[in-house]
């Protein structure tokens, strides 16, 4: 990046890696799971900034029809990780939410969502 003094700026990578207590944690892997429970429609992970563990994992997800937002639901989720991928991999947090921010052509921006998580 430059600067206005002419001199160059390392900013670091600003990609969608996680990084959490010394992991890095890509998102795909994790959304790829959370779309094989039958209450998941559609799902994006981002880090979310945490003081003790630089990052944590958090999922944004819309359910299916028939499913209710709920903590045991929450909570089954973060199971359904856990057991399927590593520990360190789970989300600490889900929210839930209807409209997913997506470009032209689809895509989520996950971007977006790092700045409401």
């Amino acid at each position: 990046m430059f600067v206005e003094s002419g001199a160059i700026r390392f900013v670091s990578r600003d990609d969608d890696v996680i990084t959490s207590a010394g992991y890095r944690i890509g998102p795909g892997e994790i959304e790829n799971c959370l779309l094989g429970h039958p209450a998941v429609a559609i799902c994006a992970v981002v880090g979310k900034p945490d003081p003790l563990r630089t990052e944590i994992v958090k999922a944004f997800v819309r359910l299916n029809d028939g499913y209710d937002e709920s903590e045991p639901l929450v909570r089954e989720l973060k199971e359904w990780v856990r057991t399927r991928l590593s520990a360190h991999e789970y989300p600490r947090e889900i929210a839930f939410i209807e409209e997913f921010p997506l470009t032209t052509t689809g895509k989520i921006i996950r971007r977006k969502l790092r700045e409401i998580a």
